[in-house]
C-alpha cells in the first residue's frame, strides 16, 4: 500500500510540544519508557500464545535489543513481542485513547522531575522519544500476520506522520530514533547501558546490546561481535529477598505502577500450603488520580508460573485495597485463566484472603512502628480503607484498629485518633464511644450536640468523611463498647449523669409540656416531636434523629448523590435554660415565628439547608425589629 500521511490527534500535538520543549532535562527517561513498552509487547505475546503457540513462529526466545549507529546517529530499540498491524500502528501511535489525557495535562506542575514521572502513568511513554530525536521511524509486524503485512510509521513530531505497508520478516517492533543535534552522548554503549541498569534492571526479559571494543587498526572503539545481556533478566519477585536492594524494589514499583515516587512500603512473600503463590505488594505514597473513578479497573498483575496473564486482576484483592500495586505469581492457576474463572476459583479466593491479610499486616506495622508513614498513608487512603469495614467482615476488627478520626481531644482536622486511643481516655463510668457526624470538620467541631460533653470533659469523635455514616452501619462497637451518635435519640450518659440531674430534668420537662405541645403543633410538618433537652449549655435548640431514622447528615449525602429518600422528620430539642426559650410564651403573637426560628437555627447549626431561606430572613428581621 502506498505511503499515506495523517495528522496527529490534537492532544498528541500538545504532548509533543511538551516532550520536546519542557522535559528536556530529564531526557534519559525515553529509554525507560520504550523498553517498558517493549516488555509489555512481549507479555502480550506470551498471553496470546497460550491459546495459539504458532504466534511464536520460529522465534520463541523473547528479548529486547538496544543498538546504536554512530555514522547514522541513531539509537534503535527492538523487540520480538506481539508487534502491530497497520491499523494498530495508526491507532496506538497517532492518537491517545486513554481517557486520562486531559487529566495528565492538568496535573503538570512545572517541576520537570515530577512532570516526567507522569508520562508512563498516563500511557504516553512512546512520545518521550521525541525528547532526544527529531525523527522516529517505527517498523513492526504483528505476530501471526504474513511478512508482507509489516508497517512502517515515520514522524518528525511536527503534527503529522506517514504510514506504509512493508515487507518485514521478523515479528515485533523496531523503533529507530534519529537523534537531535547535541545528543551524541547516547551513541555510546557505556551511556546506554548505564541508563538501562538505572531504570530497567528489573525487566524480566533479557535486554541485550553489543558492547564496544578497541580497534587497534582504526584506533577507535567499535561495536563488539557478541551481544551481552545488560540487565538482571529475571523476574524480581522470584529472587530471594536478601538478594534484592531497596533501590531495586523501588525501581520495580515505579515500573509496574507508572509512578515517579518511591512507594511508602512493601511486602514480599512466598506462600505455601493448599495454594502456592508469590506476592510482591506495594502501598503507594500518594493516591492515584483515578482512585475514585468507578469505571477504572484496579488490581494486581497476575502471572502463572512466571507467564504474564493479565494487568489489573481485580479479583486478587478486595475493592477497599484497590490502591495496592504489585504482582501475584501463582503456581496453581491454569495458564488460560480468564476473568470469569478468577471470579469462581477457590485458589483465587485463597490468594485474595492471603493478600488482604498481608496488606493489613503491613499497615499494622506502619501504624505501630512508623507513625509518620502511617499518617501519610491515612491522609491518602483512609477513606478507602474505611470501606473495608462493610466489605470485609472477616477482617472488620482488624480494620477497626487501623481507623483514624479527629476528635474533641484535638483542635485540628487531622485524623490521628484511633479507637483504641479514645477508649484509653474514657472517663470513669463511661461505657460508650460517642461521635458526631457532619459534612465538615468545622461544622462537626462547633455542633451544639457537643456542649454537654465539653462541659463534662467527655471526648467525642468528629466524623466528617462521606463514607463514615455508611461505615457505622457495620461498625457497631469496638472493644465491647457501642458507638453512639450524640445527635440520635434520647441522651443517656448513664453513670456520667447523677440521679439529682435526672430528677431535675424530669420536673422541667413536665412543667414545659404545654409549651412543647404548642410548638409541636406549629412545626407539625417539620418536626416529629418537640422536647426538652439537657445536652445543650449555650445553644437554644438542636435537631436529633430518632433511634430508627436515618441521620440528617446521611439524608443530605444521599440526596446530593441523587438518591430518592423517604422523609425523616427530625426531633427538635430545646434548652430550657436559654434566654430565648425562657421568654417564649404560647400567648405571644410572634410565638409561631419564634418557634420556626428555633427550628431553622438548629437546622443551620448541624450543617443542613433551609427549604425557604427567604422566609427565614424575613422572619428574623421582623423579630429583630419587634425587639427594637
Amino acid at each position: 500500500m502506498a505511503q499515506e500521511t495523517m495528522s496527529f490527534q490534537a492532544e498528541v500535538k500538545q504532548l509533543l510540544q511538551l516532550m520536546i520543549h519542557s522535559l528536556y532535562s530529564n531526557k534519559e527517561i525515553f529509554l525507560r519508557e520504550l523498553i517498558s513498552n517493549a516488555s509489555d509487547a512481549a507479555d502480550k505475546l506470551r498471553f496470546e500464545a497460550i491459546n495459539n503457540g504458532a504466534l511464536y513462529e520460529s522465534d520463541p526466545d523473547l528479548k529486547i535489543r538496544v543498538a546504536f549507529d554512530p555514522a547514522a546517529r541513531t539509537v534503535t530499540i527492538e523487540d520480538n513481542g506481539v508487534g502491530m498491524s497497520r491499523e494498530e500502528a495508526i491507532a496506538h501511535l497517532g492518537t491517545i485513547a486513554k481517557s486520562g489525557t486531559k487529566e495528565f495535562f492538568s496535573r503538570l506542575s512545572g517541576d520537570q522531575q515530577k512532570d516526567a514521572a507522569l508520562i508512563g502513568q498516563f500511557g504516553v511513554g512512546f512520545y518521550s522519544g521525541f525528547i532526544v530525536a527529531d525523527q522516529i521511524t517505527v517498523e513492526s509486524r504483528r505476530a501471526g500476520l504474513p511478512a508482507g503485512e509489516g508497517v512502517r510509521w515515520i514522524s518528525r513530531g511536527e503534527g503529522d506522520f506517514s504510514v506504509e505497508t512493508i515487507e518485514r520478516v521478523r515479528r515485533g517492533t523496531s523503533i529507530v530514533l534519529h537523534l537531535r543535534e547535541g545528543e551524541d552522548e547516547l551513541l555510546s554503549s557505556w551511556r546506554l547501558q548505564a541508563i538501562i541498569r538505572k531504570y530497567s534492571d528489573h525487566i524480566s526479559l533479557p535486554i541485550v546490546m553489543r558492547g564496544e571494543t578497541w580497534d587497534q587498526e582504526k584506533q577507535a572503539m567499535v561495536p563488539a561481535e557478541a551481544e551481552e545481556t545488560v540487565n538482571q533478566a529475571s523476574a524480581l519477585w522470584t529472587r530471594s529477598k536478601s538478594d534484592i536492594t531497596d533501590e531495586q524494589y523501588t525501581t520495580f514499583y515505579q515500573h509496574i505502577a507508572h509512578d515517579g515516587q518511591a512507594p511508602l512500603a512493601w511486602t514480599h512473600n512466598r506462600v505455601e500450603g493448599r495454594s502456592e503463590y508469590t506476592q510482591l505488594l506495594y502501598v503507594p505514597a500518594h493516591a492515584p488520580y483515578d482512585l475514585w473513578d468507578r469505571s477504572q479497573q484496579g488490581g494486581l498483575k497476575l502471572y502463572v508460573k512466571r507467564v504474564f496473564i493479565m494487568d489489573d486482576a481485580d479479583q486478587l484483592l478486595p475493592n477497599y485495597l484497590r490502591f495496592v500495586r504489585g504482582v501475584v505469581d501463582s503456581a496453581d492457576l491454569p495458564l488460560n485463566v480468564s476473568r470469569e474463572i478468577l471470579q469462581e476459583s477457590r485458589d483465587v479466593k485463597a490468594i485474595r484472603e492471603g493478600c488482604a491479610k498481608r496488606v493489613l499486616g503491613l499497615l499494622d506495622d506502619l501504624a505501630e512502628n512508623q507513625q509518620d508513614k502511617y499518617t501519610q498513608f491515612w491522609a491518602a487512603f483512609g477513606q478507602v480503607l474505611k470501606e473495608g469495614v462493610g466489605e470485609d467482615a472477616q477482617n472488620r476488627e482488624r480494620i477497626a484498629k487501623l481507623l483514624r478520626f479527629t476528635s474533641t481531644h484535638t483542635d485540628t482536622p487531622e485524623q490521628n485518633v484511633s479507637l483504641a486511643e479514645y477508649v484509653s481516655r474514657m472517663k470513669e463510668g463511661q461505657d460508650k464511644i460517642y461521635y458526631v457526624s457532619s459534612e465538615s470538620w468545622l461544622a462537626a467541631s462547633h455542633s451544639p450536640h457537643l456542649e454537654v460533653f465539653r462541659k463534662k470533659g467527655i471526648e467525642v469523635l468528629l466524623l466528617t468523611d462521606r463514607v463514615d455514616e455508611w461505615m457505622l452501619s457495620y461498625l457497631h462497637d469496638f472493644d465491647g463498647k457501642p458507638l453512639v451518635s450524640v445527635a440520635r435519640g434520647d441522651l443517656d450518659l448513664g453513670a456520667l449523669e447523677d440521679a439529682q440531674e435526672k430528677e431535675a430534668q424530669q420536673k422541667t420537662g413536665d412543667a414545659l409540656k404545654p409549651l412543647l405541645d404548642k410548638m409541636g403543633e406549629v412545626l407539625a410538618d417539620k418536626a416529629k416531636e418537640v422536647r426538652v433537652t439537657f445536652r445543650l449549655t449555650d445553644s437554644p435548640s438542636c435537631l436529633v434523629s430518632d433511634e430508627q431514622d436515618m441521620s440528617g447528615t446521611l439524608q443530605r449525602l444521599m440526596k446530593a448523590a441523587g438518591q430518592k429518600m423517604p422523609e425523616f422528620r427530625p426531633i427538635l430539642e430545646i434548652n430550657p435554660e436559654h434566654a430565648l426559650v425562657k421568654r417564649l410564651s404560647a400567648d405571644d403573637a410572634a410565638f409561631a415565628d419564634w418557634t420556626h426560628l428555633l427550628f431553622d437555627q438548629a437546622m443551620l447549626a448541624e450543617g443542613g439547608s433551609l427549604d425557604d431561606p427567604a422566609a427565614f430572613v424575613k422572619r428574623t428581621n421582623a423579630l429583630l425589629l419587634a425587639k427594637g
